[in-house]
């Protein structure tokens, strides 16, 4: 046991040096920027967003939360009365699309004004 704790460690001294000897650091003016994602990073912080992304983003949400409360509707089977099930599970579906062709047909969903 004392023979395989000390191998263990002996390696994970090994590899810990070699990691740090072994990568080449060649810092240029991009990777030493606060931000390497292109942003401006001597601008505001403070940009204005467009609240049909936010619009966009919660009705995702919405739909994705439909599809995970829709998951468990093929084990409804196995139910002792499945046409309950089957009904609530129709009925959630027809007010999404609804509220869905409604947000379209106000112009909610269309990105450039």
């Amino acid at each position: 046991m004392l023979m395989f704790f000390s191998i263990t460690f002996l390696l994970s001294i090994i590899l810990a040096l070699i990691c740090f000897w072994l990568p080449l650091t060649s810092p240029d003016t991009e990777k030493l920027s606060p931000y390497e994602c292109g942003f401006d990073p001597c601008g505001s912080a403070r940009l204005p967003y467009s609240m049909r992304f936010f619009l966009i983003a919660i009705l995702f949400l919405l739909f994705d939360l439909e599809i995970a409360l829709l998951l468990p509707t093929p084990w409804a089977m196995q139910l002792p009365n499945p046409t309950a099930t089957f009904v609530w599970a129709s009925l959630l579906i027809a007010l999404l699309t609804l509220g869905l062709i409604y947000e379209w047909l106000q112009g909610g969903l269309e990105w450039a004004e």
